[in-house]
């Protein structure tokens, strides 16, 4: 460990979490190994290796359903208020340990440690919103055209609940998909991205924890650890009903035709190419503010962040300048530094991603106007550290077309109406986060209407990220149609039932047909 970084306290954290010089195996529990192959852990932050983790034999896969599965069948029985009993624990567990890991996301991820922290509030925040929700899993009752008979509607768990997470939330996404299967009564099979598997072990570690202390099986929560193709062994499983992928969208579409082939049930939250449309009625400081988080937030590597910023052209200029000041005041470095706005992407494959796309915008015809660029020396030594760059470019551009995971902003002007803007923030194949900067309430509702924007989310005055878990959280088009964390996302993790029953000594039939004995 580098001592940069044992000086932030990773070393007292990664301890605490249970991850210190580890080489944990696939496993349900605490203490189970693999003899699969070891997959090593690299902090972007400084390089270091920070641990092992045995990644998922077929063997050890099917150790771990054998305990998902009879897991299940005790877990589903348990009252769902006695559930969200133990998702209270769980919850409390985060608190305790909150900062140890928020330290390890943004050590093992290199998101800033605020960010970090923020991440496992969303952790403890969707515990707290699924114990509510375990007192009102309701269904509905209705009028029956028969007499004597009663209708409604139920929901019970599905069982096995397949989780697949990406590196940029290592915990807040799992976490969106386990409180609320819980509570549900399914148990849940994980595989966190093979770039943070630390985060997963840590977070496994803390479960196992509160199934421990109330006597419940182990395999209500499992780990898995390993690439796509450990991934293929839960898509490809009709043990489990529902597969949750976060991810890129070429991922998300092979696991939407694996699942789908066995008629399975898929949640798909994917790439965002996410725009806020600034108009002449602009609050200008709220937009900078906005614009700049939701695009050097988490280096760029956000399915919110801000890809491309649709400025109105008699503001253009204004706006153009505002927001390249402000990134002249970005401080770049070890994201464990609270001073510090942007920390390193994930690794070098990112930087080359950031690379091409830089080189690519100005192929198509663009300017870069904030410079980028790879940072080196002292404090970089990782080779994962950018600068955050400005690029003034054209809708139509192909790379403007593309998710860039990386900081880097498009600047695009429009002229017209709002209509004009909202059409050129439509006009992409994805379809998650979006915003409008503005004071008019004309322009804000018709950015809200049916012909207005076309993402998941929709924006006034706020950038294009930072969802609270209250609200369903998704996408459309090619970021998948799933929806996870608030509102009535529960009910994916459920099975729908219609019941009927009579309660006289006469049986007649529906329709008014008549069959007589």
């Amino acid at each position: 460990m580098s001592t940069i970084s044992a000086n932030f306290g990773i070393e007292k954290a990664l301890n605490l979490l249970g991850v210190k010089n580890i080489n944990e195996g696939t496993s349900t529990g605490l203490n189970n190994f693999s003899a699969g192959d070891v997959l090593e852990s690299y902090s972007p932050v400084d390089g270091q290796l920070i641990g092992k983790v045995a990644t998922t034999t077929k063997d050890d896969y099917e150790k771990v359903m054998d305990a998902a599965t009879k897991a299940f069948k005790i877990w589903r029985l348990m009252p769902a208020p006695q559930r969200g009993e133990i998702v209270r624990q769980f919850g409390d567990k985060l608190r305790e340990k909150k900062e140890a890991l928020g330290k390890l996301v943004s050590y093992e991820m290199g998101k800033s440690y605020q960010e970090g922290l923020g991440e496992v509030r969303e952790m403890i925040d969707i515990c707290d919103f699924a114990v509510g929700l375990s007192r009102q899993l309701h269904g509905l009752t209705m009028h029956s055209e028969r007499p004597g008979h009663r209708m409604y509607e139920q929901y019970h768990p599905l069982g096995v609940v397949g989780i697949i997470s990406a590196f940029n939330f290592p915990v807040a996404v799992w976490a969106w998909n386990t409180a609320l299967a819980w509570v549900c009564g399914d148990v849940t099979v994980w595989k966190p991205s093979e770039k943070t598997p630390l985060c997963g072990i840590a977070c496994q570690n803390i479960a196992a924890e509160v199934f421990k202390a109330n006597n419940l099986p182990e395999g209500i929560s499992c780990l898995i650890n390993g690439d796509s193709k450990v991934g293929e062994f839960m898509t490809k499983d009709t043990r489990i009903p529902l597969i949750s992928a976060t991810g890129s969208t070429r991922m998300g579409k092979m696991v939407a035709q694996e699942v789908a082939a066995r008629l399975g049930k898929s949640l798909l939250e994917l790439g965002g190419n996410n725009a806020i449309i600034v108009t002449p009625d602009a609050d200008i400081k709220m937009t900078v503010i906005g614009a700049v988080f939701g695009a050097v937030g988490t280096c760029g590597q956000r399915c919110t962040s801000t890809r491309r910023l649709i400025i109105h052209e008699s503001i253009y200029d204004k706006v153009k300048t505002a927001v390249s000041d402000a990134y002249k005041q970005l401080r770049i470095g070890n994201p464990l530094d609270e001073k510090n706005h942007v920390g390193p992407l994930i690794d070098t494959d990112a930087v080359k991603m950031y690379q091409n796309a830089l080189t690519k915008v100005v192929e198509d015809g663009g300017t870069v106007i904030v410079e980028g660029g790879v940072l080196r020396g002292a404090g970089y030594e990782s080779g994962c550290y950018v600068k955050p760059a400005i690029a003034e470019a054209k809708p139509e551009f192909k790379i403007v077309q593309h998710e860039t995971f990386a900081p880097v902003l498009y600047l695009l002007k429009y002229s017209g109406d709002v209509d004009n803007a909202i059409e050129i923030q439509n006009n992409v194949a994805q379809g998650l986060s979006s915003a409008i900067m503005t004071n008019n309430l004309r322009e804000a509702e018709r950015f809200l209407s049916v012909s207005g924007s076309d993402c998941g989310i929709a924006n006034v005055n706020i950038g294009t990220s930072g969802a609270e878990i209250g609200g369903a959280f998704g996408g459309e088009k090619e970021t998948g149609g799933g929806r996870e964390s608030g509102s009535d996302a529960w009910k994916v993790y459920m099975r729908r039932q219609t019941n009927t029953i009579n309660y006289t000594t006469e049986l007649p039939l529906a329709q008014g047909i008549k069959f007589d004995l």
